[in-house]
């Protein structure tokens, strides 16, 4: 699988369940290799394979991804913690099988840069901030999708 790395999360730490007293290390990151669609990509296993994964590469990159386990997901328990996706499937990268490899968007395919920039969401399912400032009111408990830009930091 080839594509540009749309987002990525911190690297958490768990409880073994199945060995007591270690830890479990994950992070996960959203991938797009064209307009329509993305998949959403977890990797589990021990601290030092998932921190040097992590730390080689970052959102706007292309990464090659080899022998992904492709699993079904569960989706409203996905989703709740991971970007919704068009796919029905997630990514699972495993340190004994799966390869992750960096490259230029340039060698893959200039077309991927394009994709960083393009919404995950339906034009038509965003509210703006002015409709949720005049709309508050009705708006409120509900999960909104909000499309903004961030015009400067500091």
């Amino acid at each position: 699988v080839i594509g540009v790395v749309i987002g990525k999360t911190d690297v958490r730490g768990f409880p073994d369940r199945k060995n007591i007293g270690s830890e479990r290390y994950t992070f996960g990151f959203t991938i797009r290799d064209s307009p329509n669609y993305f998949i959403n990509v977890a990797s589990w296993g021990k601290e030092q394979y998932i921190r040097s994964l992590s730390e080689s590469f970052r959102v706007g990159d292309c990464v090659i991804i080899e022998n992904p386990l492709v699993q079904s997901k569960e989706a409203e328990r996905e989703e709740k913690f991971n970007p919704a996706t068009p796919s029905c499937y997630k990514l699972l990268l495993s340190e004994n099988h799966s390869v992750v490899k960096t490259s230029s968007c340039y060698e893959v395919d200039t077309k991927l840069l394009s994709l960083l920039h393009l919404p995950v969401k339906d034009p038509q399912d965003y509210y703006s901030l002015g409709d949720i400032i005049a709309n508050g009111q009705s708006l409120d408990g509900r999960i909104l999708n909000v499309l903004a830009a961030v015009m400067s930091v500091s």
